[in-house]
């Protein structure tokens, strides 16, 4: 009888492997994406990036590197994506224990008191204990659970991919507000130069009215611009509490006063290098977690495609039966049993079909995700990439302004010592030159921020 049980056992072994032979989930394939003209008319052959460069090149000025590492180690959002990682470690690791076989121990007392209307003869009392195991095992066929643990694992890939989006968002953002902040101080010392000087203007105008040189209108109009740049010193220290506040924020500490550099400090490269569009899959994480989740929710619908196909499932239960506890371990108390069995879905209430349905239209939409994932990173690069052509174009111009514009302060004022010019020409003269000065800062501003944007548009901050 044994023999023959055993037989029966080797036969369910060979038909499964037989079945196991024919799998019928399909594996993934990388799409093909076009990444022609990403970064618009550009015909770019070089491979060499700025996203390969890390973050400690880039950015040279020691207080900004001081921030960006302590912001990689503080960051909320930055300790969130690591557990996330660690969630998804512990999903594919038991997407891979579901292919084995499930086993429990069980110790059980059992007792019966049978009615003596339904058993005359007995017995009258039933008591035995039972102490043994149970095991069970899902045979594979058709690649379900294997394609569940696939899928696991993109998501794996996903979150770490996810983490490392993080991390480049993070490091721009530490970036820019710092930029943000030492623009804000150069602005307020600008502005504090300027009160000066009009504060010496005023000065100025009330020895003239005394020679008669100028009116008492002409004190006032002075002293109207002097209180007139005063006015906005309280809205940039406003500025710079906040924009403090926000970096510590991202460095994931307590609203405070940052120890900062100045903004001619911050000297980045001007060999901007972007690589071709390609690129982008494999360096920019967000296109990568996209890319990520088509590749699992394509596993997720060779899933549902195999549930309709029968499950091999083998059980078995052994241990002692005994109706004391003195004849346990017994040899003759010794059971055993092994099931093997095929349970074909016929009819469950459309569940399959819909899980089926809703697995394609996921994977489809996986699919546009990643697409359009790839169409904004272009664009963003390409955005980048004008912002500072224009910003060069900018500061160039900017500059032959502000040494005209000096010149003009210098001369006007000269000018109305001798009564050749009005003071309205000398008022304008250095309201325009203080107006050109702050647009400088803000042109500076533009050019770094730039150079970041682009730097995170083609993925680099995580290598």
């Amino acid at each position: 009888m044994r023999t023959i049980s055993i037989k029966y056992i080797i036969l369910i072994v060979g038909l499964t492997g037989v079945l196991v032979s024919c799998n019928t989930s399909n594996h993934f394939q990388r799409n093909t994406v076009n990444t022609d003209k990403l970064f618009g008319n550009s015909t770019a052959t070089d491979s060499v990036t700025i996203a390969n460069k890390p973050w400690r090149d880039l950015f040279g000025e020691n207080h900004l590197q001081k921030f960006i590492l302590e912001g990689l180690e503080n960051n909320a959002d930055m300790k969130i994506a690591v557990q996330k990682v660690i969630e998804a470690e512990a999903y594919l690791s038991q997407s891979k224990a579901a292919l084995l076989p499930a086993i429990s121990a069980k110790a059980l007392v059992n007792y019966t008191s049978n009615p003596e209307t339904l058993y005359p003869n007995g017995p009258g009392e039933v008591k035995y204990f039972q102490l043994g195991a149970d095991a069970s095992w899902e045979i594979d066929l058709w690649g379900k659970l294997r394609s569940s643990k696939r899928s696991a694992y993109a998501n794996l890939l996903a979150t770490a991919a996810g983490k490392k989006a993080v991390q480049t968002r993070l490091v721009a953002d530490i970036a820019t507000t710092y930029y943000t902040l030492v623009g804000l101080d150069e602005k307020l010392a600008i502005t504090r130069q300027t009160v000066k000087n009009n504060i010496d203007l005023v000065e100025t105008m009330k020895v003239l009215k005394e020679s008669g040189k100028v009116t008492g209108a002409a004190v006032v109009q002075s002293e109207a611009a002097r209180y007139g740049a005063e006015v906005t010193i309280p809205d940039l220290e406003q500025q710079i509490r906040e924009t403090e506040n926000a970096l510590s924020l991202l460095l994931g500490r307590v609203p405070g006063t940052i120890e900062r550099g100045k903004i001619d400090q911050q000297i980045l490269s001007t060999v901007l290098k972007t690589g071709v569009p390609a690129q982008l899959l494999d360096n920019r994480p967000d296109v990568m977690q996209a890319e990520f989740g088509v590749m699992s929710a394509f596993e997720t619908t060779n899933n549902a495609r195999a549930s309709f196909y029968p499950a091999l499932t083998l059980t078995s239960s052994t241990g002692f039966v005994a109706t004391s506890i003195n004849q346990f371990f017994d040899p003759k108390t010794f059971a055993a049993n092994v099931i093997g069995g095929l349970t074909q879905p016929l009819f469950n209430k459309r569940i399959n079909v819909t899980r089926l349905k809703v697995a394609q239209a996921q994977q489809e939409e996986a699919l546009i995700t990643f697409r359009n994932t790839l169409l904004k990173a272009g664009q963003e690069v390409q955005n980048a990439l004008g912002s500072y052509e224009s910003s060069v174009h900018k500061i160039a111009l900017r500059k032959l302004q502000l040494e005209s514009l000096v010149k003009s302060v210098d001369y006007t004022k000269e000018l109305l010592t001798y009564g050749s010019a009005t003071y309205t020409e000398v008022l304008i003269s250095q309201t325009a030159l203080l107006s050109a000065q702050l647009n400088s800062v803000n042109d500076q501003l533009q050019q770094l921020s730039a150079v970041v944007s682009l730097y995170r548009a083609l993925g680099g901050g995580w290598k």
